[in-house]
């Protein structure tokens, strides 16, 4: 249980920027850093925030995030990427769309399209794009995972297999330094494995903090992408190297955040 008002504050702030430092915090509040790293130590001993040099972080780990926290996790940077992504997707394309906060982004920001094809395993996003009357939309069916509303299994690849699409927009559970994309569930990443063999152009969606997680199990690599949308500058090598690969790289940060990462 968060013990203060200000312990929340720095918790939503953690989310929204992924970090928080000591000196910034004890500036901000204007309390002394003996304070700070008391609320941190508490917040870290709850589970809510992951002590490193200096401040703290979001929780990372191989233990997924609950979905409903994973909403709230950098959501203007998600809109941002959402806004970039979806102004790439014509009018009238096939898109399928998979399980994710980030996807679900870009679902709504294609309310105003016309004439789409969206599949998708994600009831999160059927639900999203029903509001857009002209978007047909096709659920892949399977297995319901509760927790995230996502749609899983054979039957939802078996599906998937049906179709040739024009984009596919694939988030990720976290990034490695080598540019591989990582996820905790086999038969989740079965699906988008699918969506990629069966797309025209792959489009990857992911914030800055998918750097800072793990997770076990690999999808893709960033060198099988088209285009990579992210909030936060790529660490040089990882960059060099999807210019080598010939992975675009759009950068979506948004601008009420710019320089505030630090705090």
């Amino acid at each position: 249980m968060v013990s203060n008002f200000r312990q929340q504050e720095i918790l939503e702030i953690a989310r929204e920027q992924g970090k928080v430092t000591v000196d910034g915090l004890a500036e901000r509040y204007d309390v002394t850093v003996q304070t700070i790293r008391r609320d941190l130590a508490e917040l870290s001993e709850s589970g809510r925030l992951e002590r490193v040099h200096g401040g703290a972080v979001m929780p990372s780990g191989v233990v997924n995030i609950i979905y409903e926290e994973r909403r709230r996790l950098n959501e203007a940077g998600k809109k941002a990427i959402g806004q970039r992504c979806a102004a790439a997707i014509p009018n009238g394309a096939s898109v399928f769309m998979n399980i994710g906060t980030s996807t679900e982004a870009v679902a709504r920001e294609l309310l105003d399209h016309e004439n789409l094809l969206v599949v998708t395993n994600n009831l999160n996003i059927a639900n999203i794009l029903a509001a857009n009357q002209s978007c047909e939309i096709i659920l892949a069916g399977g297995v319901l995972r509760r927790a995230d509303s996502g749609i899983v299994g054979g039957l939802t690849v078996e599906m998937v297999k049906q179709f040739k699409f024009d984009y596919s927009v694939l988030g990720c559970s976290a990034i490695d330094t080598d540019g591989d994309l990582l996820d905790f569930d086999g038969q989740e990443i079965m699906v988008s494995s699918t969506a990629i063999q069966r797309s025209r152009k792959v489009m990857i969606v992911a914030d800055h903090l998918k750097f800072q997680r793990k997770a076990p199990l690999n999808i893709c690599s960033l060198r099988d992408v088209d285009v990579f949308y992210t909030d936060g500058k790529l660490p040089k090598s990882l960059m060099e190297d999807c210019v080598g690969w010939g992975t675009e790289v759009e950068i979506a940060e948004p601008a009420g955040l710019r320089g505030r990462r630090a705090t």
